[in-house]
């Protein structure tokens, strides 16, 4: 084989990887969802809800609710601290179990 065929047939096998991987990205990220709340100073997925910052790895303290971690659906709201939504602070606000 010739250096050529060599690194057509490697360029596509890339893409054809690179292909795959997007569709199951894209059906994983289907059953996750954003939750607040819960992350340890950096380890958060992306940027956060005061656009502060936009990179992963940045959140500066632990259970900062502006920051947030892609989790499977239905987990976030059973830890402490978790919610779908952004709140300011460390403190997450009473859900309305709580309050009742």
């Amino acid at each position: 084989m010739t250096i050529k065929k060599t690194i057509a047939s490697g360029v596509i096998a890339g893409a054809v990887a690179l292909a795959m991987s997007g569709a199951a990205h894209n059906a994983e990220a289907a059953d996750k969802e954003k939750c607040y709340g819960v992350v340890k100073a950096g380890q958060n997925d992306c940027g956060n809800a005061s656009k502060t910052h936009s990179c992963m790895g940045h959140a500066e303290i632990d259970g900062d609710g502006g920051e947030w971690i892609s989790l499977p659906e239905g987990l976030c709201e059973k830890l402490v601290g978790g919610s779908l939504e952004p709140y300011e602070g460390t403190e997450a606000p009473a859900s309305e179990e709580d309050k009742g």
